[in-house]
């Protein structure tokens, strides 16, 4: 009588299951990391020279400051437009001469979708800026000063001025290092477009209510 082998094939550990999720999320996660950097970088076509562009957006951090009446305020206070953040110091001669070109963009661009923040780090308080706010004819711009001098190694910056772009959700967008001509026809063009969105996402929960 003939005998029956049976073969038997031995089953996979369920130990490797959990290393091939892993594997699959680190795949995806490389794949949407790749695919954010294009879309920033398509979003953001023809930066101008100078204008340094993050390969993904990055959070960053919630500077503490004050307003020009002492009171408290945070970059967090921002959230829901999109930011130009300027550090800058009154001592600072760069940060002097490119100003009132932050003064203009203010008065072009700035609304309920996009800002202008000149931070100061003056260690003397609000005082300088104001004064030098009233010397230069300033009437955009409010007054924003970190004395501490916290604001630099919390964002990084080398040097003043920096120049931050942070997108409504407190990431950074990209970041310029020097002064520039904020109200130049290259930058207008550069910031425009991202004001234009920021304003028609505003927009688009009031028009879906009325809709409704």
């Amino acid at each position: 009588m003939s005998k029956i082998v049976r073969i038997v094939r031995p089953r996979r550990s369920d130990a490797s299951r959990p290393r091939r999720w892993l594997l699959l999320l680190l795949a995806i996660l490389v794949v949407a990391g790749v695919v954010g950097t294009f879309m920033l970088r398509d979003a953001f076509e023809g930066a101008p020279k100078g204008f340094v562009l993050s390969d993904v957006p990055r959070p960053v951090a919630d500077v503490q400051f004050t307003d020009g009446e002492g009171r408290p305020r945070a970059l967090a206070d921002f959230r829901g437009k999109a930011v130009l953040l300027n550090v800058w110091a009154t001592w600072c001669l760069p940060c002097r001469k490119e100003m009132p070109t932050l003064d203009r963009l203010q008065a072009a661009l700035g609304g309920d979708g996009f800002g202008v923040v000149a931070l100061s780090i003056d260690r003397q308080g609000a005082e300088p800026v104001k004064t030098f706010y009233s010397e230069i004819g300033v009437r955009n711009l409010a007054v924003n000063v970190d004395a501490s001098g916290q604001a630099l190694s919390a964002l990084a910056a080398v040097g003043l001025p920096t120049t931050i772009l942070i997108d409504p959700e407190g990431r950074e967008l990209g970041r310029f290092m020097g002064p520039a001509e904020w109200d130049a026809p290259d930058m207008v063009a550069f910031l425009k477009p991202i004001v234009e969105r920021e304003g028609e996402r505003l927009a688009a929960p009031q028009n879906e209510e009325k809709s409704l």
